[in-house]
């Protein structure tokens, strides 16, 4: 019998999603809007701890909508930390702002909060703030906000927290997404909890809900024609996918519980890779696993054994400011994120991974090390 292939975070469904999706499937509750979505945004915000959810196409989305609620407009400037998924700046983009890439710290991976104190201080002096200020949830752990929110406040620039990966996540006891004046999440395939592909708005401020609710339907007026006064986007998640998410959001504790236990393996398995340092002010939700290896050589050995095996893995995200689109761009910093991107390696970390698979990626992982 020929082992199944093993994904890197692959979706993890069970028979709750399935009876809930075909519940409202039979409700015909289809179109956009329904009990279903209503009910899997006020789960999230219970969860989150926020007063408002709004649940969208995707998790870009949301970015798009909380940048500007934000008041970001063309010609503005963002920090956007440079060790992240591409989504984080294009986003800044689509506004006709400009990224600045702020470098990472070695002890959480995520932004280094310094740095982005120092930036705001000498673009203070000169009389250039930035618009706002984004951070990133690395593969599912807090960045450092008490810090980063300090410095945000000090220059009265909001702070947007991309938690894309984090949900469930914590730091100093309060959940991811729920820092700075909005909070991003992503249900795309393959993040913690999914509904096929989705994402959402979480935040305390009734007025950004309101307009982010607003742009997501088209900004149609709420008169009897069709009324527009302006741009608006098609951004809205539909209640069939929200059915899914609140089956999901049920079972998220189980999933945390078992991508710990999978990283656990890991690390005690092979010491002599260096894991992705877990910060003291908080705890993740163990999304990805992820390591150092000696130098890129070993790792895309270890990257080319797995997949002889059939096992996805992949390297860490390589910097925003070493992609060829944002080449231009202003970068602070970069040697730390550079690194992390040269020795980084993911592991397969799905919440149904089995035992026999978690000795099938140590047992190649290994063979891979020893050449």
């Amino acid at each position: 019998m020929t082992d199944a292939r093993i994904h890197l975070s692959p979706p993890d469904v069970s028979d709750l999603e399935r009876k809930l999706l075909l519940k409202a499937f039979d409700s015909n509750w289809v179109a956009p809007v329904g009990p279903d979505l209503d009910a899997f945004e006020e789960q999230v915000a219970e969860l989150v701890g926020v007063r408002h959810a709004v649940a969208l196409s995707s998790g870009t989305a949301a970015l798009h909508l909380a940048l500007i609620g934000a008041g970001v407009r063309r010609g503005d400037t963002v920090l956007v930390p440079s060790f992240t998924f591409a989504a984080t700046a294009n986003a800044v983009t689509y506004l006709g702002a400009r990224p600045v890439f702020v470098d990472s710290t070695p002890a959480s991976w995520n932004v280094d909060p310094e740095l982005i104190a120092e930036e705001l201080r000498g673009r203070a002096e000169h009389g250039r703030l930035p618009r706002a200020v984004i951070a990133v949830d690395m593969y599912g752990q807090c960045a450092d906000y008490e810090p980063l929110l300090t410095a945000c406040d000090r220059y009265g620039v909001p702070l947007i927290e991309d938690a894309a990966e984090a949900l469930g996540a914590t730091y100093q006891g309060r959940p991811a997404g729920s820092f700075g004046l909005a909070g991003v999440l992503s249900f795309n395939g393959n993040k913690i909890i999914t509904t096929g592909g989705g994402g959402m708005l979480v935040t305390d401020d009734g007025r950004m809900a309101k307009q982010a609710r607003h742009l997501a339907t088209q900004a149609r007026e709420p008169v009897p024609h069709y009324e527009h006064r302006s741009i608006g986007y098609n951004y809205r998640l539909s209640n069939l996918l929200a059915a899914v998410g609140r089956g999901q959001v049920q079972r998220l504790p189980q999933m945390i519980a078992a991508r710990r236990e999978t990283f656990r393996y890991y690390r005690d398995a092979l010491p002599d890779l260096t894991f992705m340092p877990i910060a003291a002010y908080g705890e993740p939700n163990y999304w990805l696993t992820c390591a150092l290896t000696e130098d890129a050589a070993q790792r895309d050995r270890i990257i080319a054994e797995l997949a002889r095996h059939d096992i996805e893995a992949r390297p860490a995200w390589k910097p925003m400011h070493l992609q060829p689109v944002f080449q231009d761009c202003v970068t602070r910093g970069g040697e730390v994120s550079a690194g992390l991107f040269r020795r980084g390696l993911c592991l397969p970390s799905g919440s149904a991974l089995t035992g026999r698979d978690r000795e099938r990626v140590v047992t190649a992982v290994r063979a891979a090390m020893k050449g």
